[in-house]
Formats: structure tokens, C-alpha cells, sequence
């Protein structure tokens, strides 16, 4: 076998950081954060956002996972995927506890969050809970995912929000609809007003996204000449 053939057979299915979780101590339980998103760019939102649910919910790692070929976003131009997958690589170098994943980057056809939580399922021994987090507006649409139910089965459901934002009559329409199956928590992190589409928009515009991105992740769409 060549050294590209090595290479292939040593890749992590997950990622580098997390993929022997849960398997060198099974007796111990161990909670593995999600992080889904298109991260078009990765903004301190999304860092600051991963570090407040990783100690509120006391989170061995948080896993961030750019989609592949999102299915809620099509008619809009991403970025390819492996430059929304390198500047995640890059905002998450630093810290022990985040890593990122190429397994729906790497993934043929839509992306659906159902088919990257059986797939975690299928590589985590029981001992590993896993966390799916996303924004309040995104998990409260979940009647539109694909096989709604069964992602509820698969993971605990953190829907984030701004302080002072309740999804309580929400959550209750939806565990009606959906069973007791379907329990989603809310987890309030600091209001931090920057959106990846402003960003965007201020990269076209040549205006400075300084502080709203860490410098890595800026110097990347500088020297791709991403969103212009």
C-alpha cells in the first residue's frame, strides 16, 4: 500500500481529537457536542456559542460539522465545501476541546442531519451521549427535517438561544405533535450580533471583519478571495 493508501486507511471517521471517545473507559459516560451549520464563514458566534453549551452541559468535545450540500440552502451560493471546512480546521486549532469534521463534507448528495447522527451513532460505543446544538429558529422548523423523529431519538436537542428568548410554547406545540419522544432544552449563551451573511456582505463590500472572525479564518478568505 502507497503512502496516499496509508493515509486513507489512518483518516478518523469523526474527527482527529474525539474519535476513540467513549472507548478507553466504557463504564464512564462521556457527552459529545454537535455542531452543525454551513459556517459560511465561522464566526466568534458559533466559537463563543460551542464554549458556553460545552460547560453548560458539561461536554466532553464539541464536534463542529460544515454541511456538505445543505438542502435548506439551496438557491443560495455557498462557499465549496473544503474552504468552509478549512476555515473551521483553522478557528478550532486551539482549542483542545473543539475539532472539526469532514464526515458531511465527505458525504455524497444532500445533507441531512438524521444521516451524520446515525452515522456517529454507528461509530460510538452506548457510553457516548450525543449533543446536537443549533439555533432556536433552526430546531424549532424541525417538523421540515428529514426523518424529524428519529433525530430526536438519536440525540439530545439544544436549541440556543439569546438571553431573555423563550421556546417554551413552541417546544410544547412540537412534543404534542411528535410524542414524548421529542424533548428539546434551551440553553441561553451571550447575544452576540454578528451573522455570517453580514459578514459575507462586508467582505464584498471591503470592509474590515476584524475581531468578527479569529484573524486565521480572515486570513483565509483574504487569500482565497472568498465572497467577493
Amino acid at each position: 500500500m502507497g503512502l496516499e493508501g496509508n493515509r486513507q486507511a489512518c483518516a478518523p471517521v469523526v474527527c482527529e481529537r474525539f474519535d476513540d471517545l467513549g472507548m478507553a473507559d466504557p463504564e464512564r459516560a462521556y457527552r459529545l457536542g454537535i455542531m452543525g451549520g454551513t459556517f459560511d464563514p465561522i464566526h466568534i458566534g458559533h466559537l463563543a456559542c460551542a464554549e458556553q453549551a460545552r460547560e453548560a452541559c458539561r461536554l466532553d468535545g464539541v464536534v463542529f460539522m460544515p454541511a456538505g450540500d445543505p438542502w435548506m440552502k439551496h438557491g443560495r451560493r455557498l462557499a465549496s465545501a473544503e474552504d468552509r471546512f478549512a476555515m473551521v480546521s483553522l478557528a478550532v486549532q486551539d482549542n483542545p476541546r473543539f475539532d472539526a469534521s469532514r464526515l458531511e463534507v465527505d458525504r455524497a448528495g444532500e445533507t441531512y442531519t438524521v444521516d451524520t447522527l446515525r452515522a456517529l451513532r454507528r461509530h460510538y460505543p452506548a457510553n457516548v451521549e450525543l449533543y446536537f446544538l443549533s439555533g432556536a429558529d433552526a430546531i424549532l422548523r424541525i417538523s421540515e427535517w428529514h426523518d424529524a423523529t428519529e433525530v430526536a431519538e438519536l440525540a439530545h436537542l439544544i436549541a440556543v438561544t439569546r438571553p431573555g428568548y423563550r421556546i417554551d410554547e413552541a417546544r410544547e406545540r412540537y412534543a404534542r405533535a411528535f410524542g414524548a419522544g421529542l424533548r428539546v432544552d434551551q440553553l441561553e449563551v451571550t447575544a452576540l450580533s454578528v451573522s455570517s451573511t453580514d459578514l459575507r456582505e462586508k467582505v464584498r463590500m471591503g470592509e474590515s471583519i476584524r475581531y468578527l472572525v479569529p484573524q486565521v479564518v480572515a486570513d483565509y478568505i483574504e487569500e482565497h478571495g472568498l465572497y467577493r
